[in-house]
């Protein structure tokens, strides 16, 4: 009776154990490391055949021109406010969003990610074009635009202009 015990224990255990691994190679399919390298060639490769002059941070892998470095020395943070024009692409060039020339004020910490890296590399009456790996951006969500639907796993490309910038 106790063999028994141990055998359906056992063979329970090793359910347990086949369904999760059932379940994480069947429900986690994405893989950011390998999305993020993805993005990286995609958009190295963008970058290449439109003649693009951009830097990378580091750090992070977000891709930036500076196109005017604007004036000030504002350092930023999460609650720093923002007013901005901005466009964004697919790489396609696909609009999926734009301010339409009206500014907009925004509060730094509540935009993508990749914003948040790039917006501080220029100040007020700056403008920047930032190609963001969709880890920085929506990752591997699709996301109805305004404009147009940003598919998952979308590297974008921002245009943005700076007017104002406070804390």
């Amino acid at each position: 009776m106790i063999k028994i015990k141990h055998f359906l224990l056992l063979v329970s255990i090793v359910a347990c154990f086949a369904a999760c691994k059932k379940l994480e190679t069947n429900d986690g399919n994405y893989d950011a490391v390998a999305q993020f390298k993805a993005d990286t060639t995609t958009i190295r490769a963008f970058v290449k055949a439109n003649n693009i002059p951009v830097l990378k941070n580091e750090q992070y892998g977000v891709f930036y021109q500076i196109i005017a470095p604007g004036s000030g020395n504002l350092v930023y943070n999460a609650s720093t406010g923002i007013n901005v024009d901005y466009e964004g692409r697919l790489l396609s060039g696909t609009v999926f969003d734009s301010s339409n020339g009206t500014p907009l004020s925004l509060t730094l910490g509540n935009l993508l990610p990749g914003w948040q890296i790039g917006i501080p590399y220029i100040q007020k009456g700056g403008k920047i074009r930032l190609l963001i790996p969709s880890y920085y951006a929506y990752g591997n969500v699709t996301k109805p635009g305004p404009q147009a639907v940003v598919p998952a796993n979308s590297p974008l490309d921002f245009t943005i202009t700076l007017y104002n910038a406070t804390n």
